[in-house]
């Protein structure tokens, strides 16, 4: 008699054992070394992160969020200044901004990428009085149309700041890693990203020289000499043991990429022949065959998807009662975000009402994440698709999307 597996929602725990030699050797070195911040092994992570990432300059930080910060900073952004960026994304985006003072301004999504629409943040552009940045963010491992936001800030003479936390290793549909075009990129090595340390970790990259000595420099206090303060900074520094750590895991990344990758078509295969389609098809009150689900459309190639999440779309009436179906099955979800950023009650100042931004709206209302790490097996993976097709198949005919 067969048993169902259980599928958690991401589980490194294999993932670590495949390498465990190498993280042992790396974290003994740090200790033996007794250098804890910053030091040999920051500068060597930066170097390898830079190579990898095809940019100049890279500055390792204490989180994906202080990334933001030091950014921002680094271009000058003073209290009141504005940053056009997307509510539909973690939080750390738009709470970083309003951390130091500045204002975010709130865009829609594309909902076929859950990307921030490159035609609305102009129209956005228009309200703003003292815009600074554009900060698109490459949500859930694809790119975001850079081209588009670099022409953008070009007419409004303002810089690109890419929220790039989700996405190492993606590619833009021209085939452009993601984090070059902009003036600065931000980075997150989150313990659940494709790259992730055993803690906080986080990175700016640019090709400017200047930006990067200003972020090294804020990252310590705003101090170059020790004890001799040019400005405020802030006590970003990246730890010694986490560049240990990612420096290792960095030599595998690009197999764990492949990993996901593999997944992400295995469930595409198995959505698609149930009748789903994929983002680019509207759910709608009244399905005209097929199943009531969508799965994301990927660029095409040279394109990039890394799937740091992969989600699917079911009618919101549907999304909870999914969510605990899977539970029963002991499959891990989660909702990648139930409640978009100019909805929180910390942004009420803003005054952005509800129904403001409809697609993101009705994303956080009808998105649902699912297990995509690559260490799944066949087994796993069936066993995923195969209770997700079953329960949205019964359930298609009585679904509603508003």
């Amino acid at each position: 008699m067969s048993t169902n597996p259980v599928v958690p929602l991401l589980d490194l725990k294999p993932q670590y054992q495949s390498i465990k030699s190498e993280i042992d050797e790396a974290v003994a070195r740090v200790i033996a070394s007794q250098i804890f911040i910053l030091g040999p092994e920051v500068e060597a992570f930066e170097k390898e992160i830079a190579e990898y990432c095809g940019i100049k300059y890279a500055v390792g930080c204490t989180s994906g969020s202080d990334a933001i910060v030091l950014a921002l900073m680094a271009l000058g952004g003073k209290p009141g200044d504005e940053v056009l960026c997307p509510s539909y994304t973690f939080f750390a985006t738009g709470g970083a901004v309003a951390r130091i003072g500045l204002k975010p301004v709130w865009v829609d999504i594309d909902p076929v990428t859950y990307n921030m629409c490159p035609v609305l943040t102009a129209e956005a552009a228009k309200s703003c009085k003292k815009l600074k940045a554009i900060m698109p963010v490459h949500l859930y491992g694809q790119a975001a149309d850079m081209v588009a936001f670099e022409a953008l800030a070009a007419r409004l003479n303002v810089s690109v700041v890419e929220d790039a936390a989700q996405a190492i290793g993606s590619r833009d549909a021209q085939g452009v890693p993601v984090g070059v075009r902009g003036a600065i990129a931000t980075w997150s090595f989150f313990p659940s990203k494709n790259l992730g340390g055993f803690g906080d970790a986080g990175m700016c990259t640019t090709n400017s020289a200047e930006l990067a000595d200003s972020m090294k420099m804020l990252r310590v206090h705003g101090s170059k000499v020790k004890y001799i303060h040019t400005v405020v900074g802030m006590n970003g520094r990246l730890d010694a043991l986490q560049a240990a750590v990612l420096r290792v895991k960095l030599r595998h990344l690009e197999a764990w990429h492949a990993g996901r990758q593999r997944n992400a078509a295995f469930y595409d295969g198995a959505f698609a022949a149930a009748g789903a389609s994929d983002s680019r098809t509207p759910l709608t009150s009244h399905q005209k065959g097929g199943i009531a689900m969508r799965f994301p459309y990927k660029i095409p190639a040279p394109a990039r998807h890394i799937y740091n999440q992969y989600i699917i779309r079911v009618p919101q009436g549907m999304r909870d009662d999914l969510r605990a179906h899977l539970t029963a099955q002991k499959i891990g979800t989660e909702i990648y975000y139930p409640v978009p950023l100019h909805l929180q009650e910390c942004f009420e100042y803003l005054g952005t009402k509800p129904g403001t931004l409809p697609h993101t709206e009705a994303a956080s209302l009808e998105t649902i994440a699912l297990p995509i790490f690559p260490d799944l097996t066949p087994d796993q993976l069936r066993h995923v698709a195969e209770r997700v097709v079953q329960y949205v198949a019964a359930n298609s005919k009585s679904a509603v999307s508003v």
